[in-house]
């Protein structure tokens, strides 16, 4: 079942004296956290409307609707913050990693399967499935090269295997 409030960054301190945040994004892009006018704290998901928010050094600003005074910023320091997915406007084809924890894996040649995804490492050129549960763990590049197709509906994965890997 796919999460409805999905984890997309932490703030970390406060950004001038006007009650502005800054905000460490988990997301491919700083801009993606722009969009939404609504961002929801922490696991409770208590609602709060975005004023502005802009990038900084690959941070984003955001000043929250309310009280604008230092003290008020200073309490949201180390708050989870968190979209509804409902909010999200995602290209075609495109998918949030929290959706592919769990699918199953397969050969893309002889639809063997080849365990779960149980992590995903983000690193710098690109990001890596850890798959988990088959006969070996393997790390699986997500890049087009490997990843023949991913369906999130249909629960699976296809993985183009190479020797070696």
């Amino acid at each position: 079942m796919l999460q409805q409030y999905l984890e997309v960054g932490k703030v970390t301190n406060v950004h001038g004296l006007h009650g502005e945040v800054r905000v460490q994004p988990w997301a491919d892009s700083p801009e993606f956290l722009c969009q939404f006018k609504t961002l929801y704290v922490d696991e409770a998901h208590w609602p709060i409307q975005v004023e502005r928010a802009r990038v900084h050094k690959n941070m984003v600003i955001v000043k929250f609707e309310g009280p604008c005074d230092v003290p008020s910023a200073l309490s949201l320091r180390g708050a989870t913050l968190y979209i509804d997915r409902s909010d999200a406007q995602l290209p075609e084809g495109a998918f949030f990693l929290a959706d592919i924890y769990g699918l199953e894996v397969r050969d893309a040649a002889d639809g063997t399967v080849l365990g779960k995804i149980a992590d995903v490492l983000t690193l710098p050129a690109n990001n890596v499935y850890v798959v988990r549960g088959g006969p070996r763990e393997l790390m699986i590049p997500a890049v087009p090269q490997f990843i023949a197709e991913t369906s999130v509906d249909g629960g699976f994965i296809r993985v183009n295997m190479m020797e070696g890997l």
